[in-house]
């Protein structure tokens, strides 16, 4: 998918467009609504109204849906919104309020459609700490225990963007545990990102030992993005995951940090509650699987994408060059960040293989 991008724009709404333009689409936003969202917006600071009124449309139509009884019809108008709502807030960290307020209906939408899908979810609460952590479980059909898919979410996304994921695993007989860790979603604004995930992740598969309808004996995990990092970090340590999958995962965030955009590079200062950019490069060296790496034992796919400027693919082979279990590299051809432009080149391959490992129907 290539747009073609006036020059007045904006350089960060260029940015935006230029990068992410295949995962919203491949996410479930229209490509209709993702060229006429975009065409309509010059300014950085016009793109979470511009995004916001738009999943207010689809938002109208999922509450007309449900109104009249059309629960299917409901709960895919409502998953869009969400969608939408999500990523007119995903990196607009320099406008707290207007972000928060598009969370919110991230939330609100989501929520609402969650037991009206043909695969219901409920919203969880996992404790970590002082704190608690936001989940959604969806659940296969047929009676439990389920084997589980722990998911986490990366730089700029939350639990609430992972439908078409999810209905994946779902399809082949896996729950799915998708969760707003440190720096994400819910708990962005609270808890700063952290190099050590493997305790957030620990706190979720405790929280799956405490759920009679989950088999903890079949616990996998997937990580896209940064998650990646987060997924492959956390086997490396949480030996009750039996495998998991790293989609375009970082070895070394710093690494990557001076050449990722102003967005990103943002985000994650604001995500790691630092006061300045400096601060931001100090915590991005917290977040490396030099030396950790070797200890991933469990079997691991991991995923790259050829042309991923975000995390080059020397990322993914320098992860599965040192680990010391089974592991499956694949590269994609053509692929951007995450590929989400050939996401059929490694979406339901990865997941056939995880409900392999995990024994699923």
């Amino acid at each position: 998918m290539t747009a073609t991008i006036p020059a007045t724009k904006d350089q960060r709404v260029v940015t935006a467009i230029h990068h992410w333009a295949p995962r919203f689409v491949s996410s479930g936003v229209p490509l209709t609504d993702f060229e006429e969202v975009t065409a309509g917006i010059t300014q950085w600071g016009e793109w979470c109204a511009a995004w916001s009124a738009r999943a207010a449309v689809h938002e109208g139509l999922g509450r007309e849906a449900l109104a009249a009884g059309f629960r299917l019809s409901a709960g895919e108008h409502l998953t869009r919104a969400a969608m939408c709502y999500h990523f007119g807030k995903f990196m607009f960290v320099h406008d707290p309020e207007q972000m928060r307020a598009a969370h919110r209906k991230v939330i609100e939408c989501r929520q609402l459609a969650l037991p009206l899908l043909p695969f219901p979810g409920e919203r969880v609460e996992i404790a970590y700490g002082s704190h608690r952590l936001a989940g959604i479980l969806r659940k296969p059909s047929g009676s439990g225990p389920h084997p589980v898919v722990i998911m986490c979410v990366g730089l700029d996304s939350t639990k609430e963007e992972l439908d078409v994921y999810e209905n994946i695993f779902l399809a082949r007989g896996m729950a799915t545990l998708a969760f707003d860790g440190p720096g994400q979603g819910e708990a962005e604004y609270d808890i700063p990102i952290r190099g050590d995930y493997e305790v957030a992740t620990t706190a979720v598969v405790d929280f799956v030992f405490s759920r009679r309808d989950l088999d903890p004996a079949r616990i996998g995990l997937w990580g896209v993005s940064l998650g990646g990092y987060y997924a492959a970090r956390s086997v490396a340590f949480e030996k009750r995951i039996k495998a998991c999958i790293s989609l375009s995962g970082p070895y070394s965030w710093v690494e990557t940090f001076d050449s990722r955009n102003e967005l990103s590079r943002e985000a994650f200062r604001v995500r790691s509650h630092a006061r300045d950019m400096t601060m931001a490069r100090e915590n991005a060296k917290m977040l490396t699987l030099e030396g950790v790496a070797k200890n991933i034992s469990c079997p691991i796919y991991v995923v790259g994408g050829e042309l991923d400027r975000l995390t080059p693919p020397h990322n993914a082979e320098r992860i599965a060059a040192e680990v010391s279990g089974p592991c499956v590299l694949l590269i994609v051809k053509g692929g951007n960040h995450v590929a989400n432009n050939r996401r059929y080149m490694f979406q339901t391959q990865t997941a056939d293989w995880m409900a392999c490992h995990l024994t699923a129907g």
